[in-house]
């Protein structure tokens, strides 16, 4: 078996296809990571702190985090790929590791990330849609002899993602689902989306009162869980996996309150597009004929990177560039001008045969780029454009212009060693043992998956199993050492969300008010009247009172750490200080059944609440008044 699985290996390493899909991935769970680093920002206080505005974190977390989303942008743009790729991956692992994202706010989105980010430090990302192609095209650039960068990848590198982030995910959260009763009732994906908590402002309840609908659903989500690891790499399950799990994970990020999760999964779906699609998108989008011919000084150096720049980023090619060398004495409007005049400024022809130069052929540029009209409209506003004008004199005015030899453009600038190693390169005779060797890691991750999954999906769940034996005494500590590092470092985790031992008794939910300056009673807007968690307390903070602090079994020490945070920092936003605030609790009774019950949702948003203790702050002391809340 293991050699059939090197020489499948071998044989996606051989295989080279676009690479538009995997820049396209990076793009999008590039700007994933940086909305998430974003949100950690504007909740730094509440989840770095210790106490939200009292017993603050250190500044330095904040100056990383703007540091971190400079590097995520850096990821998004294809700048530096590889190291920012490494340093995303190292600052990911650190926040997990070392600060309360882990303990108090962890919700299974931070390990898919980290799996995800350590596979971009490896795979050659950078081969679409990137800087850092720019940047080689700029090393070797000839009007004549224009050389484009490496755009394909071995199909693999496709594979080794979905592999590591779905396939592995999805096979571990079957395993969890099959001991849940509401999952095998066929209610698993109907359950959470009419929980006060957890559900997003979209109102489905027409959808979520469809019962055989939500049965078939349910289902199908445990079939397509069993399906895919075993037949993503095969072509002709690509659409249909493609499109019944952006359809599944699409519904997650509607209909519930974990928004980057299904944004992530959702972007993983991209490497599972047909390569034919994006070949007929390009085609598409490429002109029959260019909407301009520009014209430019093929001997100018600036002039030549200028033009590679617009040609990288167009799309489909809507202009068409010629060096005035070789093409002005062929058209008949530059038959007035003299050559040294021409050299001065780019010029522009359009389909009227009307001609533009300087600033007017950059407007005109901009236009038929298509996405770049705004640019063009705002350089064309009178003021802009008489500053813009001034400021383009000067360059073209003051550049050195001298002949693009082989010593200027063609000889390319040295290439510093790689700090990061590509694996992916040069198919030939060394595939073997590349293939070997990427067999081996393979092996190693699913032996650390595996360990995951059959200790917390199947040992700890079945009655009288062997942790209760000698053995099970030796087995379990190993297990637990080589599971806290795998979930550090590679993102392998346990993935029970949202299960029976979770739902099962969760029967009531908690809200806070206040009184306004003219004592009237005001809802916290944390959780509403309805018993939703408003925006944008999405994701962690959402994970961190209804997946941690306040659950089925509550955890009195959890539970008055989640109240803590959430009143302290509610006291700084809205104006109260810690000297003196006071938040009343309310409570609500809800029902989480394992079978369909009509109108749930709305019977669970529309109960009525009442007042069962308090929150006080008295000279930054924390007193909390409640009763058992289980026994309620």
């Amino acid at each position: 078996m293991s050699l059939n699985l090197i020489k499948i290996i071998e044989k996606s390493l051989d295989r080279q296809v676009a690479a538009t899909g995997l820049g396209l991935f990076r793009i999008c769970i590039g700007l994933v990571i940086t909305l998430e680093v974003a949100f950690l920002f504007y909740f730094r206080h509440l989840i770095f702190d210790l106490t939200p505005f009292l017993d603050r974190a250190s500044t330095c977390i904040h100056l990383i985090l703007i540091g971190w989303m400079i590097i995520a942008v850096c990821l998004t743009i294809g700048y530096k790929t590889r190291i920012s790729a490494l340093l995303n991956y190292i600052l990911w692992v650190v926040f997990v590791v070392f600060t309360t994202m882990w303990e108090d706010f962890d919700g299974g989105f931070d390990q898919l990330i980290i799996g995800t980010s350590l596979m971009l430090i490896f795979v050659p990302s950078e081969r679409a849609f990137s800087i850092d192609n720019l940047s080689l095209r700029l090393r070797t650039f000839k009007p004549d002899q224009d050389w484009q960068p490496e755009r394909t990848v071995p199909v693999f590198c496709y594979h080794l993602i979905v592999f590591f982030s779905l396939a592995l995910l999805y096979l571990d959260s079957l395993i969890h689902k099959l001991f849940a009763e509401h999952w095998l009732n066929g209610m698993g994906a109907w359950l959470p989306s009419s929980m006060p908590y957890y559900i997003s402002a979209l109102d489905v309840s027409w959808l979520l009162n469809q019962k055989v609908l939500m049965q078939c659903t349910g289902h199908l989500i445990l079939i397509f869980q069993l399906v895919f690891p075993f037949v993503f790499f095969r072509r002709w399950a690509r659409i249909p996996l493609l499109v019944i799990g952006t359809c599944f994970h699409l519904g997650i990020t509607l209909l519930l309150n974990i928004y980057p999760f299904g944004l992530a999964m959702l972007a993983h779906y991209l490497l599972l597009v047909p390569f034919a699609w994006w070949r007929c998108v390009g085609n598409h989008l490429s002109a029959s004929t260019p909407r301009l011919t520009v014209y430019f000084d093929g001997e100018c150096p600036l002039c030549c990177r200028t033009v590679a720049i617009i040609q990288h980023f167009s799309l489909g090619y809507p202009i068409e560039f010629k060096s005035l060398q070789n093409h002005s004495g062929s058209q008949p409007l530059f038959h007035k001008f003299k050559q040294s005049v021409l050299l001065k400024d780019l010029y522009a022809v359009d389909h009227n045969k009307q001609l533009y130069s300087g600033l007017d052929t950059y407007i005109k540029i901009l236009h038929a780029m298509g996405y770049l009209k705004p640019a063009a409209l705002l350089l064309s506003i009178p003021g802009i454009y008489h500053i813009s004008k001034a400021v383009y004199r000067r360059i073209a005015d003051n550049r050195t212009r001298q002949p693009c030899t082989e010593i200027c453009l063609s000889k390319p600038k040295p290439v510093r060693a790689q700090i990061i190693p590509d694996v992916f390169t040069n198919s030939g005779p060394g595939t073997r043992q590349k293939a070997r060797k990427l067999y081996k890691v393979i092996v190693i991750v699913l032996v650390l998956q595996l360990n995951v999954t059959i200790v917390h999906g199947l040992i700890h769940r079945i009655p009288n199993s062997i942790d209760q034996t000698a053995f099970g005494q030796i087995l379990l500590p190993v297990s637990g050492t080589l599971a806290l590092f795998s979930h550090s470092l590679l993102g392998i985790t346990p993935h029970a969300l949202y299960l029976h031992d979770h739902f099962e008794g969760f029967n009531h939910i908690l809200a806070f008010t206040y009184l306004n300056d003219n004592g009237q009673e005001q809802w916290v807007p944390y959780v509403n009247e309805q018993g939703r968690m408003l925006a944008p307390h999405w994701g962690r903070v959402h994970s961190m009172w209804a997946n941690i602090g306040f659950t089925a079994r509550i955890i009195p020490w959890r539970m008055n750490k989640a109240i803590r945070r959430i009143s302290a920092y509610w006291c700084h936003n809205l104006g109260f200080e810690l000297i003196d605030c006071r938040f009343t609790v309310k409570m609500k009774k809800i029902i989480s059944p394992t079978d369909w019950v009509y109108d749930l949702r709305q019977k669970n948003l529309s109960g009525s609440w009442k007042t069962i203790g308090f929150i006080n702050w008295n000279n930054n002391e924390l007193t909390i008044d409640l009763p058992d809340i289980e026994q309620l």
